[in-house]
Order: structure tokens, then C-alpha cells, then sequence
């Protein structure tokens, strides 16, 4: 069968605030070299027609992966943004939407910094942008791997319940904040929060 193209996309309202891409040697505010960063990305677990092709992937899709896997079909600038400050090493949080019970399910790794979003130029994918030039693509890529699946998710309910007042853990948690946003920063308390959280479920089936 064909490639899956695509991931959770947002309706894409922003102007592109960002005219470079960042440079290998630069870094972000309040980031340090070779500090490690932490992410949520989402994608959507149950069948769903985009341009008459199936966007269905799920953290078992991804753990089948043999190879880094392309995480492609952002076609929000605040979502590319994120994309593009990630950083080989990074881990980032495997979040189920658009279903019948959206939460955090595991875990993956960057593993190669981003690249073109070469489906943005193929008519036939899910996200096809016809404003999107292969001699000047707005879109881009991370590669990923598998890293854990939790033995029960953390749902939505549950993660709104951890930030719904001021100095609980995940008051300030971005995709709690910008929920429509597909690929969010996550900030290293929240992440061991969270962590600890799944860890106290049962085991975490891990690669």
C-alpha cells in the first residue's frame, strides 16, 4: 500500500512569522546547546478521508516502524515553528485526536532535525499546498522513532484537570493553552510530571 502522508494538520490562520529557518548553530531564547527539549505531537488514531486518502496513525502504527519516520502534513506555522527548533535527541509525547478518547499514549524520539515537507508538493497527499514550491517549500519534517506506549493513556479530561488553576503542574502547558495547535512545546517539569503519572499506571511498554 501507499506511504501514509500525513499527520493532524490545523486550519492554518497565521502569517509566516518566521522568515529563516534557524541555523544549525543557533539557538533558541532560554535555550542552551545541547540542552534537551521536550514536544507533544499529535496525530489521529481512527480512520479519517483527507483529500480521499486514510491520515489514520496511531502509536501502534508507529511502534511497526522499522525506520525514522517522517512526521509530515503540518500546515500551521506555529506547528512548523516548533518542528523546526527541535533538535536530535529531543523527546516528544504521542498524543491520540480528532477520537473517541484523545490523550497522551507515549513517547518518541527526534531522531533527524527537520527537513522539506515533500508532500506539500504532491497533489495526490492529504496536505497538498499548491502555494508550496519545491524551490521554496513553506513545510517541513521531523523524523521520529518509537520510544514507549503507556499502559493506560492520560486523557484530555485528566490533562485539563492538571492545569486548570494557577500552580497546578500543567497550568501553563501549551497545547492546554492552544489546544487546536498539532505540535506544542512541553517544558521539562511538565514532562517528568507526566511521566511519573503514566509510570504509577503500570508498566511502560518500552524500545
Amino acid at each position: 500500500g501507499g506511504k501514509k502522508q500525513a499527520k493532524l494538520t490545523d486550519s492554518d490562520e497565521e502569517v509566516d512569522q518566521q522568515q529563516q529557518p534557524k541555523t544549525s548553530s543557533s539557538t533558541t531564547e532560554g535555550e542552551t546547546d545541547g540542552e534537551r527539549n521536550y514536544w507533544l505531537l499529535k496525530a489521529e488514531p481512527e480512520t479519517r478521508l483527507e483529500n480521499g486518502v486514510d491520515v489514520k496513525f496511531s502509536i501502534d502504527d508507529l511502534a511497526s516502524k522499522t525506520e525514522p519516520e517522517p512526521w509530515d502534513g503540518i500546515r500551521n506555522y506555529v506547528a512548523r515553528n516548533n518542528l523546526r527548533a527541535m533538535k536530535k535527541g529531543d523527546q516528544a509525547f504521542f498524543y491520540h485526536s480528532n477520537c473517541k478518547e484523545p490523550g497522551i499514549v507515549g513517547t518518541m524520539e527526534i531522531v533527524q532535525e527537520h527537513s522539506p515537507d515533500l508532500s506539500a508538493h504532491d497533489p495526490k497527499a492529504p496536505y497538498y499546498d499548491a502555494k508550496s514550491k519545491p524551490s521554496d517549500p513553506k513545510w517541513s519534517v521531523v523524523h521520529v522513532e518509537f520510544r514507549s506506549k503507556f499502559a493506560e493513556p492520560i486523557g484530555l479530561k485528566e490533562l485539563k484537570s492538571m492545569g486548570d488553576a494557577p500552580g497546578k503542574p500543567l497550568a501553563n502547558m501549551q497545547m492546554l493553552k492552544q489546544s487546536r495547535l498539532s505540535v506544542s512545546k512541553v517544558s521539562k517539569e511538565e514532562w517528568e510530571y507526566l511521566i511519573g503519572v503514566a509510570e504509577a499506571r503500570g508498566k511502560v511498554i518500552t524500545r
